[in-house]
């Protein structure tokens, strides 16, 4: 038995960053295997279009998702067929009804480069056909699957006939290819739905040489080397799970030897490293200065330490640190086991441990987190100088879409953490509630909004009745049909605004409404804020001559707190079956308004 959970334990790992590519290639079917056993599996459809031979991707793309738990089943073109597969009727896509499109596609694919002898103007209108290309092809995906597509740009060419003049002259490829990849860049700016998948950065990583071996095109007519496809897949699959809301929120982070050098406890604040007058201090404070980056896009950050909470302060407040006590929402520095700890910051912040990444450069410390908090996110880091590194091509946090809310989540926690001190000075919940001066917009789905609420249908797992996970475009889809009653819930209080926090998707079938998804942000759980929309949803029903809701509850391995939801807002239990899923009923007739705590803004 032991043997058994040891090879489970290593199979799993082979997929966490940095990894052994040639390992993952040799075992891909073992490691299939061992992650088809894992539970509750977000199923997904994908298909490939590609330009190249794509077998070997899809293999290794696929272990990548089922690591991040998303099971996927696959269509994929034929060779080179992307362009046609896309723009020509294709029963069997249409059959396969995608829920998400990669196209790989490389530079072997420009159907031509200008000649040396070109004219501006000719250049110029290779780059526009090139471009229209593509644009076209994705224009028509979209329309025919509002799917969301993730598309290659161009990596560099493998030689420089110009040489350094290249990058520089209208004639050269590297020109050409980097022109391109700027359409291609404001494109994916302006159009929903469109991901790039970085094979220019990838590649340079890398190493171009190795990258755009000509062996494995003339050969097996691959774009890329063997051994790179886990590095190309891994990419892919971060955007993927970042479409479907699998993110990382959270750093929770040693410090000693992590973000600084030295233990402060033994050396005292002037004996740490950190600041620019040593070369390790240099280091040090280069990785607090990516941290301080990522707390600026959302990313929470904590302390998990084992010393002295005034030496902790004392080290965060070091004139040449980056860091503040400030820029961390929790701070445990105690010599409580730091799994323990990791759990009570997870309790705090009110989201789930595999939420969160820790960070230690203790490998016994680390090795107990990850044998006590299933599923969380431990890399493994061997020198201060490949911290950045790895954290950063783990893609824990890759980034799909950057919206107001990823910018002020730090501050919305940090208002949770003074809602929850006020709390202890009550005695009366309600009392409590109604101090926090509570105020709510809660309307149809304006178009301003339709990023956010397409990132809380991804992200949202624990308050999520069905876990129905839309895109932007899909949501789009449903803003325009008449028979869905569409709602999202605003919500602020004396101590900040929380924005979108919740949303509401029901549909009219004659005088009944199925509540397809409701869901919320677990930061204004217990608020009030669930009556108020339920009183809305029940307004605007009646309106419609709804005479009856019907709620959905599917068991996941997240969502257990909302499994008696429904009856706690007044709804009859109709059916539950074996595996916990449960369907229930509210009549209209007689309804009486729940909220009592939060001002309505009309």
């Amino acid at each position: 038995m032991e043997v058994e959970v040891e090879m489970e334990i290593s199979m799993e790992r082979l997929l966490e960053y940095p990894f052994d590519a040639n390992e993952i290639l040799k075992k891909k079917k073992r490691i299939k295997k061992e992650l088809l056993q894992k539970e509750n599996l977000l199923q997904k459809k994908i298909a490939i279009l590609g330009g190249s031979t794509t077998s070997e991707i899809k293999d290794i793309l696929e272990l990548f998702l089922l690591h991040y738990g998303i099971r996927s089943t696959f269509y994929e073109s034929e060779f080179g067929q992307f362009w046609q597969d896309a723009m020509f009727d294709n029963a069997e896509l249409d059959t396969f009804a995608p829920d998400l499109i990669y196209i790989h596609t490389s530079n072997r694919n420009i159907l031509q480069y200008p000649s040396l002898s070109a004219a501006e103007s000719e250049v110029n209108d290779l780059l526009e056909t090139e471009s229209e290309r593509f644009c076209s092809m994705w224009d028509r995906l979209k329309e025919k699957y509002a799917c969301p597509i993730i598309q290659n740009n161009f990596e560099l060419p493998a030689y420089r006939l110009l040489g350094n003049r290249e990058a520089s002259d209208i004639h050269g490829r590297i020109y050409f290819l980097n022109c391109l990849n700027m359409k291609f860049y404001e494109y994916a700016r302006t159009h929903e739905d469109l991901y790039i998948n970085d094979i220019q950065y990838l590649s340079a990583s890398y190493g171009l040489e190795q990258w755009s071996d000509p062996l494995f095109w003339h050969m097996y007519k691959y774009s890329l080397c063997l051994p790179a496809i886990p590095y190309l897949a891994l990419n892919v699959a971060n955007i993927i799970k970042a479409i479907y809301g699998k993110n990382k929120k959270a750093l929770v982070l040693d410090l000693d030897n992590t973000l600084w050098g030295g233990v402060i406890g033994d050396d005292g604040t002037e004996g740490i490293a950190i600041g620019h007058e040593t070369s390790m201090g240099q280091v040090y404070s280069e990785f607090q200065e990516y941290l301080k980056s990522c707390k600026e896009m959302g990313i929470m950050l904590n302390v998990d330490s084992k010393n002295e909470e005034e030496n902790v302060l004392a080290g965060l407040n070091h004139p040449e640190g980056t860091l503040r006590p400030e820029d961390f929402i929790v701070i445990k520095a105690n010599w409580e086991p730091k799994d323990r700890n990791f759990t009570a910051i997870s309790e705090e912040l009110n989201i789930l441990p595999e939420s969160m990444v820790f960070i230690d450069d203790n490998p016994a410390e680390r090795e107990i987190v990850r044998a006590q908090i299933p599923g969380v996110s431990v890399p493994e880091l061997d020198r201060v100088e490949d911290y950045i590194r790895v954290i950063d091509r783990s893609g824990f946090f890759e980034v799909t879409e950057l919206s107001e809310d990823d910018f002020k989540r730090n501050s919305m926690y940090r208002e949770n953490a003074k809602r929850k001190q006020q709390q202890k000075s009550f005695s009366d919940y309600g009392e409590y509630l109604r101090s926090l001066e509570m105020k709510a917009v809660i309307r149809d789905f304006d178009t301003i909004y339709l990023p956010r609420i397409a990132q809380l249908t991804n992200k949202s797992n624990q308050f999520n009745l069905t876990t129905k996970r839309l895109s932007e475009a899909e949501i789009e889809s449903l803003v325009k049909k008449e028979e869905y009653i569409r709602l999202y819930g605003k919500l602020s209080d004396k101590f900040g605004d929380n924005g979108v926090v919740t949303v509401v998707i029901g549909r009219q079938e004659e005088e009944l409404l199925h509540i397809e998804l409701w869901l919320m942000s677990c930061r204004v759980l217990k608020r009030g804020m669930e009556d108020a929309m339920l009183d809305e949803l029940v307004k605007q029903s009646k309106a419609r001559k709804i005479k009856r809701l019907k709620g959905y509850y599917y068991k996941t391995a997240k969502n257990a707190m909302v499994k008696e939801f429904y009856g706690s807002m007044g709804f009859e239990k109709i059916s539950e079956n074996s595996a916990g899923d449960s369907e229930w009923i509210l009549e209209l007739d007689g309804y009486r308004n729940r909220n009592q705590v939060i001002g309505m803004i009309n």
